[in-house]
């Protein structure tokens, strides 16, 4: 996600906050201020709102976080990688390249953020209910939070599309059908379909005079169905190139390059005139790294000549792919260790070079032709096999 500010890591997974942050905590600290607080507690001079309403509204934010961490250390414990959390306009979003790999991967992390949600509320109630006196501002202050938590948490759980119930709901249909493909088309058309509703609840409400209510609602239910339709499009991408394979659209022209070229002839030769971002290292026939324009700017300009490609390549072990592996595979792969190429080797050779350039014309050659026939695109030897 562009436009987020690094806050620092908690367990190792870095956290942000996107600039549409402030927009959400400008909103909500004005709601607590100006009717939440005065309407429970009528007694507290105004100062004193606006007060509890910023640390409230701080707090908020802090528990969408707990939310999205559980969602995260849940992946990370089945194997998913996760690149960060963002908070933003909407709440928060774990960022993971990678889909679960079945239905129950999809169901424990599905559930582990309105689990949190509901664990921070009972706790916020207890505190609220036995602990704290009744009219003072730590009082309003747990109130808030434990009743914001739980609607966070039933919230999340109604079946709409990418909301955490819609993904409960697709994991349920992908265990009953055995089709991710399946599962996610039917959770989203739900989605779409709650979110049509939002949409149209909250035009309701601004037609009622609740403007702020009604936009805010309005902008949720646009969200969630831009985000379901953006899921269906996805689902359909993987397919497509779970069909294809890596030698259908992988070169064979290989940039390679010996270890003791100079960093500034990499440069000119490969950067510059061939416009490639990173080289085959080999020596003796063999691979023996990969250097791309990452590694270069590790280098000093001025240390350019003097410094061969082999001081600063990437050495084996490589992330590489097989010529018959699908792309959705070596996709999930150049995203889970955020690369942009990788050779191909069969045995010990080298036999192509796969990028993500590569990946994005074919996906564009396939939408220029519309419903041709996935075989239609590919190479004369598969078409004939």
């Amino acid at each position: 996600m562009n436009g987020v500010w690094r806050l620092g890591r908690i367990a190792g997974i870095e956290i942000g906050l996107h600039y549409t942050w402030l927009i959400a905590f400008a909103l909500v600290t004005l709601t607590l201020a100006l009717s939440f607080f005065p309407t429970l507690y009528p007694e507290w001079a105004p100062w004193l709102d606006w007060l509890v309403a910023v640390l409230a509204a701080l707090l908020l934010f802090g528990t969408v976080l707990v939310h999205e961490l559980a969602h995260s250390l849940v992946a990370r414990s089945r194997g998913l990688p996760v690149q960060g959390i963002a908070l933003f306009v909407f709440g928060g979003v774990s960022l993971m390249p990678e889909e679960p790999a079945t239905a129950r991967d999809e169901f424990l992390l599905a559930v582990a953020g309105p689990a949190s949600s509901l664990a921070i509320a009972a706790l916020f109630w207890g505190l609220w209910r036995w602990l704290v006196p009744a009219g003072t501002p730590l009082a309003g202050l747990l109130h808030y939070l434990w009743l914001v938590n739980l609607l966070l948490a039933l919230f999340n759980l109604l079946p709409g599309f990418p909301l955490d119930g819609g993904r409960v709901l697709r994991a349920l249909l992908w265990a009953l059908t055995g089709s991710y493909e399946r599962a996610t088309l039917w959770a989203t058309g739900v989605g779409q379909g709650f979110a049509l509703l939002l949409t149209g609840s909250g035009i309701l409400l601004v037609f009622l005079g609740n403007l702020i209510g009604g936009l805010w609602l309005a902008l949720i239910g646009w969200f969630l169905n831009d985000a379901a339709q953006s899921a269906r499009v996805q689902v359909g991408l993987r397919a497509l190139l779970q069909r294809a394979r890596v030698r259908d659209i992988m070169t064979t022209e290989l940039p390679l390059a010996a270890p003791d070229l100079s960093v500034r002839a990499f440069v000119v030769e490969y950067a510059v005139r061939r416009g490639h971002r990173a080289a085959i290292v080999v020596e003796d026939g063999r691979l023996a790294g990969i250097v791309t324009l990452t590694d270069v700017g590790r280098v000093p300009p001025e240390d350019w000549d003097r410094v061969p490609v082999r001081a600063i390549m990437r050495r084996p072990p490589l992330v590489v792919a097989h010529p018959d592996e699908n792309l959705w595979l070596v996709l999930e792969r150049l995203g889970r260790y955020d690369i942009d190429q990788v050779p191909v080797v069969e045995g010990d050779r080298v036999v192509g070079w796969l990028t993500r350039a590569a990946v994005l014309r074919y996906l564009h050659l396939r939408s220029t032709l519309g419903t041709a026939r996935p075989e239609a695109v590919l190479p004369e030897e598969r078409r004939v096999a």
